[in-house]
């Protein structure tokens, strides 16, 4: 009899240790201890884009500022919007596509210049980026760059560094839609 109850007791540790590893993944259960604060770069990332920088901003701000189209109702839905800043979630598939990590962030927009990001709740304590938009002789260069913070030392900063790596390819794949998008209203309103 002592082997079950030591077998449940491990069963149960075991559970909760899962169900904690999910609810950080899908940022279900933020930690915020601010103990052991270490903080690593997002990016730089930049991308040209042959558009202006007013469409360009207009294609990032879109499903913030105005109607979220329909295509993007499944990535981010707006839970508060002002004139110039938003409170929004975002959804981001993980573990190949079997789970959803949720983040919810504010969203301020600096017309035409400038777009920033601070995380609210997320599988990381703190994350702030920003996407700064120039003119250049192709039309605009986005600069993306952040900065992720985690806690609990060497523990967090190796949890920081897996999530880093999913949340910028996620970001790479926003910027090449926001370029293939941009470019197309520039080529449709050329015409």
């Amino acid at each position: 009899m002592v082997w079950l109850r030591r077998s449940a007791v491990v069963a149960a540790a075991g559970g909760g240790l899962a169900a904690g590893y999910l609810g950080l993944v899908t940022g279900a259960l933020p930690v915020d201890l601010g103990v052991g604060r270490r903080t690593r770069p997002l990016g730089p990332r930049s991308v040209d884009i042959a558009a202006s920088r007013e469409v360009v901003f207009d294609v990032v701000a879109r499903p913030y500022l105005g109607r979220t189209p329909r295509a993007m109702r499944e990535k981010v839905n707006v839970l508060e919007r002002g004139s110039d800043l938003v409170l929004a979630e975002h959804y981001t598939p993980v573990a190949g596509g079997r789970l959803t990590a949720v983040t919810v962030e504010t969203v301020r927009f600096t017309r035409p210049e400038r777009v920033d990001f601070r995380l609210v709740r997320g599988p990381v304590p703190q994350v702030t980026e920003s996407f700064v938009l120039s003119e250049h002789e192709a039309g605009t260069r986005l600069l993306y760059e952040g900065q992720m913070g985690t806690d609990l030392w060497r523990l967090g900063q190796w949890w920081g560094a897996a999530v880093a790596t999913r949340w910028e390819d996620t970001v790479a794949a926003s910027l090449a839609s926001v370029k293939a998008e941009a470019e197309r209203r520039a080529a449709g309103s050329s015409r």
